[in-house]
């Protein structure tokens, strides 16, 4: 963070009024609420902790976002049940949480979207009472919306850096609604799909639905909710397979009005989130033709199917029905995927003008510069 800080040209530092930043939903750090060091190991958005979640599942209401191994509250059970001594002094963060508190340096604070999957409640502005009333409530920070200002930047950043004195810090998002903001999407209906190296689908819906089953969770956007939920298919299974040299050379080759009758399901590992949650789901990247062209085109073909798919439960669970999708990410680029997509999905599909999660942080910072005045 700090190199990229150091990145940001001298003359452009000195009038950035406001910062923020978008980092992975369900990355968790616990740290020591003293002196903000981490005191375990960080658990990734996608690990799972299925010893935890019969203790979840048992005091959360049925099929809760928390009710999936890889939720931020799986991976607090599962270190309370590890931990032993840490425990009195110990805070709970999200990574983006972690990283800002390193510029504004007020330990324990957190945003709606990234302490979703450890219980909060976006809708009710707090964290419910069955999640209050655990022995390990205590570890949970104080949530605030996306964008809100929190503290100027540390002066000692500040002088090194050469920002101004009174630039703000403001609490952050998660990476998929960092993305969702960049694209500009504002009415109900239209969706995001970030295919990065995971495959995150973002809808903008009248109504909100849960349901862990299938992996699905609402975030709040101001008076409306962003349905969705991400899979683990996507470009790190690609990369498994290509070189990024390949996946452009073989895309060209493809022809994405024809449909592929290869039948994969694409994961880097064992284990799925959405549209289906199953830990245990094994990838199926066979059999294997000869022709790359044809495989990478069966490969493309079948995470669209899982797309089509996600889209499908989202709108059988009564979301708002999805009309246009706008891509960001990395795999916005390949212009025979978009197509492809936009086959299967039956849906206009385009690449966002925007599609840098960290676009959509640069625009939580501004409202939040709005904010402070």
């Amino acid at each position: 963070m700090f190199l990229l800080l150091q990145d940001v040209p001298l003359e452009l530092r000195k009038h950035i009024v406001s910062i923020s930043l978008d980092g992975t939903s369900a990355t968790t750090i616990i740290v020591d609420r003293e002196t903000g060091e981490p005191i375990w190991r960080p658990f990734l958005y996608n690990e799972s902790c299925p010893d935890a979640l019969p203790m979840v599942k048992s005091i959360a209401p049925p099929n809760h976002t928390v009710c999936s191994g890889s939720s931020t509250l799986c991976k607090l059970v599962e270190w309370w049940n590890n931990a032993g001594s840490n425990q009195k002094s110990a805070l709970l963060l999200h990574q983006a949480d972690w990283l800002l508190w390193l510029l504004h340096g007020k330990l324990g604070v957190s945003d709606y979207n990234n302490a979703l999957k450890v219980g909060y409640d976006p809708e009710a502005e707090s964290y419910p009472p069955w999640l209050v009333s655990q022995p390990y409530s205590h570890l949970l920070p104080s949530v605030l919306a996306p964008g809100t200002p929190i503290a100027s930047l540390k002066e000692e950043i500040a002088n090194k850096f050469g920002f101004q004195k009174d630039c703000v810090v403001c609490t952050g998002t998660t990476d998929s609604i960092a993305a969702f903001l960049a694209a500009r999407a504002n009415q109900p209906g239209q969706a995001v799909t970030s295919l990065g190296s995971t495959l995150a689908i973002k809808l903008l819906s009248n109504t909100r639905i849960e349901d862990s089953r299938f992996g699905v969770y609402s975030h709040r956007l101001d008076d409306k909710w962003l349905v969705g939920g991400a899979s683990n298919t996507g470009g790190a299974v690609l990369r498994q397979l290509f070189t990024d040299d390949q996946l452009e050379k073989l895309s060209e080759h493809i022809d994405p009005s024809k449909a592929s009758l290869l039948d994969y399901y694409p994961l880097p590992k064992a284990g799925e989130r959405f549209p289906v949650a199953d830990p245990n789901l094994a990838p199926r990247l066979l059999p294997r033709p000869e022709d790359d062209v044809e495989y990478l085109h069966g490969i493309l073909e079948s995470i669209a199917r899982i797309e089509a798919k996600a889209y499908s439960l989202l709108k059988e669970l009564g979301a708002t029905e999805a009309k246009e999708v706008l891509t960001a990410g990395g795999g916005s680029k390949n212009e025979k995927w978009t197509k492809i997509r936009e086959r299967v999905l039956g849906l206009p599909v385009s690449r966002a003008n925007q599609t840098e999660a960290a676009y959509g942080a640069a625009l939580l910072a501004a409202k939040g510069h709005q904010l402070k005045y």
